[in-house]
């Protein structure tokens, strides 16, 4: 409907997006039986209005806390939060990428959360971030929202593959952040997701980084981009726009 249809105008689209999908899951399917019942419609109605102003973010406990706190004007404890994040995954509206854990200590960190479609994000939060044209590119502003939803583009799509591991690698003492690491078998290939038009050497400090730690067994990283033109010199870093990215299954 959001994707074929450019003939309706957004305004019947974001209704109809609003009403049969995000409601019906919020409103229907998720309270449904006498447990489904118990759950606090509104409570999730705001959890999911966060994971779309964070998209494509890892936020921390504390910032759904006290942004839950400001807007039910109610103290809500994080289990419960974590709790209905979990339960919207469990929709697909929303995928939560977990960390990466590869050592026996268990490394904590925020999931980063990734939309199923950001026609989603445009309808509940009325706010339209375009990702191509001028408008989005010209605009830094419009330019940062448009590299998160794109992260989550890249995120979710990457979840939808069969058999496919990911997880998303936080900044780690010395240890530049990774947008996402997909782990095949005993290798981990690193993904970077710089969606602008200029891309410096200091943009793919994260994945050269990942590459040369040897325990990684990274052989070759990828950075996702705005446009053809290659995002590195690196041989190692293989360069592809987010239009042929997904265009790849």
């Amino acid at each position: 409907m959001a994707q074929k249809r450019a003939d309706v105008p957004w305004e019947e689209v974001a209704d109809f997006l609003t009403e049969t999908v995000i409601n019906r899951a919020i409103k229907h399917d998720l309270r449904m039986g006498p447990r489904g019942q118990k759950r606090d419609e509104q409570l999730l109605e705001e959890v999911f209005r966060l994971a779309c102003r964070y998209i494509g973010q890892s936020p921390q406990q504390t910032l759904y806390l006290n942004e839950i706190k400001q807007t039910m004007n109610a103290n809500v404890g994080w289990q419960r939060i974590s709790a209905y994040l979990k339960f919207l995954d469990g929709t697909l509206l929303l995928r939560l990428i977990e960390p990466l854990e590869i050592r026996l200590k268990r490394r904590r960190g925020a999931p980063k959360i990734c939309l199923c479609d950001h026609t989603l994000r445009a309808a509940w939060l009325q706010e339209i971030i375009p990702l191509t044209g001028p408008e989005g590119m010209t605009s830094p502003h419009l330019s940062v929202l448009a590299g998160r939803v794109a992260e989550s583009v890249v995120g979710y799509f990457f979840r939808s593959i069969p058999g496919l591991n990911v997880a998303h690698f936080p900044e780690r003492g010395d240890e530049p952040e990774v947008d996402f690491v997909l782990t095949i078998g005993e290798q981990r290939i690193p993904v970077e997701v710089k969606y602008r038009r200029r891309i410096e050497h200091r943009d793919t400090i994260g994945l050269r980084a990942f590459i040369e730690r040897v325990h990684y067994n990274a052989p070759f990283g990828v950075l996702v981009t705005l446009t053809d033109d290659p995002g590195s010199d690196d041989p190692r870093i293989i360069s592809i726009p987010l239009s042929s990215l997904l265009l790849l299954r």
